[in-house]
């Protein structure tokens, strides 16, 4: 064999694509080892651990938003930029129930306003203009912008907190330090509603019809099931999990106008690392981005929406689908 044929002929081994994967995952787990060790020589053990938890208990809130907000882009391909809105409209009106009340009536009450809010933005605004893109975008941003101004007219711009119940209040011992109790309720549910929705996604037949939908809406149609009538009850199921995410995120987030827009960058954040459409997705870049905004204001706060949004960029160049989004 000739010096040229040696020379032109690469590795099978070398360049077999086992060898690829195994190579690129050697440099995800080395970069996140070196991210590690930079991180833990600049705090303590128990704050690595604070933090952690911080991020989860953010991330858990993330989730409320990011799920209704991918359920409904997933079924009705419709990017409502209104869940913003709806969270802050909630959170207002079960901080004002809660207080009359107690913190589950304050929130359900929250999650059901926003609900009927939801019907008729679906039914009466949304509904004649479905499939055209840019007129949905503009009305939910719209719609938010309504949202606000009627939230300030109505509750005026003073901070807003959620009235806690006793056995919310105050820390808890971990180790050797001591955490939030409210904040690992918020986790706690986070991860309870995230098998719920999981359960009802993949055993059950409203689930079926879901996903059905989302894969094919005529041949759905065309068995006989009201696709409107799952499209309207998946835009109603998304508006309620906003709104009571609202109540239960004013328990550590003071409930403020402008918040609706920052809520949910974050929320856009979250379903554009996981993947549109995905509620793998959504769960998953939850705790990503929950991780990553606790860190980095911990770590580098005047850094905090470059080391958000720095990720996400390298992670659409690498996978424009996102994580666990469906390559179309």
């Amino acid at each position: 064999m000739s010096d040229e044929a040696l020379v032109e002929s690469p590795s099978p081994v070398a360049t077999s694509p086992g060898n690829r994967k195994l190579r690129n995952w050697a440099i995800v787990l080395a970069s996140f080892g070196i991210l590690i060790w930079w991180i833990l020589s600049r705090m303590s053990i128990v704050g690595f651990f604070t933090q952690i938890l911080n991020g989860l208990s953010f991330g858990g809130l993330l989730f409320f938003l990011a799920a209704g907000f991918t359920m409904i882009f997933g079924l009705m391909r419709i990017s409502n930029l209104a869940h913003g809105g709806f969270y802050l409209m909630g959170g207002y009106f079960g901080v004002m129930i809660g207080i009359a009340t107690n913190f589950w009536i304050g929130m359900i009450a929250g999650g059901v306003l926003v609900m009927l809010i939801g019907v008729l933005t679906e039914r009466v605004l949304l509904r004649p203009i479905r499939g055209l893109e840019k007129p949905e975008v503009l009305l939910t941003i719209g719609l938010t912008f309504v949202l606000g101004d009627v939230s300030l007219a109505i509750w005026g711009g003073d901070p807003r907190v959620t009235e806690l119940p006793a056995y919310m209040k105050g820390p808890v011992q971990i180790g050797d330090f001591f955490y939030p109790k409210y904040r690992l309720f918020v986790l706690g549910f986070a991860i309870i509603l995230a098998g719920v929705l999981f359960y009802i996604d993949r055993r059950t037949k409203i689930g079926a019809m879901v996903r059905a939908g989302v894969d094919d809406r005529e041949t759905v149609a065309a068995l006989g099931i009201n696709i409107k009538a799952v499209f309207t009850g998946a835009f109603m199921f998304g508006a309620f999990i906003a709104g009571m995410s609202g109540v239960i995120g004013g328990g550590f987030l003071f409930l403020i106008p402008g918040q609706d827009f920052e809520i949910l960058l974050f929320a856009l954040v979250v379903v554009i690392i996981g993947g549109l459409g995905s509620l793998e997705g959504a769960a998953l870049g939850a705790v990503v981005v929950g991780l990553i905004d606790a860190f980095g204001k911990a770590l580098l706060p005047n850094l905090s929406f470059f080391t958000l949004f720095a990720p996400m960029a390298i992670i659409l160049i690498v996978r424009p689908s996102g994580l666990l989004g469906k390559v179309k």
